[in-house]
């Protein structure tokens, strides 16, 4: 196969094609799962398990658990199979990982504070805060990686950049409605993911 490429490196046209022809693997993936194909469930896990490990290891900082924090997820989205809704197989594991590993260090950490009872309730509590602000934040990110691209990148000029409906239309050459539409597409994502997740009051505040 003949590639093009640019000054840069490949076109841009290659990257597409790439990213489309990925894509395209991925939902074949997604179906083998629903279907329970475990052959390919294997592949899956395979495929992913290096990328998961180092997600979880980044904040754990021990092996065994980073690698059972992964076994699992993997465990969860099996047996979960025919009812999880996978859009994007791979910003969906790595967000799943994120989440178990927060969760997971929020639990050791109040056990442990309680245990030693070396900080008083109040100062407790601040820690807790502390932790859930960190996983919120890391937990909302992987939502929105898992948006359309044009829905996220909408959201991300909204929310990031601070730009109004007018600038964002006019960067991205859109109409107004079809900016609302797309941030509102986002929030009903984040409120839905959140309250799953334990962060119900939050859901409706911030979003």
């Amino acid at each position: 196969m003949v590639c093009v490429y640019s000054k840069t490196g490949v076109s841009q046209k290659g990257g597409k094609r790439m990213r489309t022809q990925r894509e395209e693997f991925e939902k074949k993936w997604i179906a083998s799962i629903r279907i329970g194909d475990k052959e390919i469930f294997g592949e899956i896990y395979d495929h992913y398990w290096k990328r998961l490990l180092a997600i979880s290891f980044q904040h754990t900082k021990d092996k065994e658990l980073a690698e059972e924090i992964v076994q699992d997820v993997f465990v969860s989205v099996w047996q979960r199979r025919q009812d999880v809704k996978i859009d994007n197989l791979d910003r969906y594991l790595a967000t799943a990982v994120k989440f178990s590993t927060f969760k997971f260090l929020q639990r050791r950490r109040r056990q442990e504070l309680i245990r030693e009872e070396v900080l008083p309730h109040d100062q407790m509590q601040l820690d807790e805060e502390a932790i859930d602000a960190r996983f919120l934040q890391e937990y909302v990110n992987g939502v929105v990686e898992t948006l359309p691209d044009r829905c996220r990148l909408v959201f991300q000029l909204s929310r990031s950049e601070q730009m109004t409906h007018r600038e964002i239309a006019d960067t991205l050459d859109i109409s107004e409605k079809a900016v609302e539409a797309n941030i509102t597409r986002a929030l009903k994502v984040l409120r839905v993911s959140l309250r799953k997740v334990g962060f119900t009051f939050l859901a409706f505040l911030f979003f």
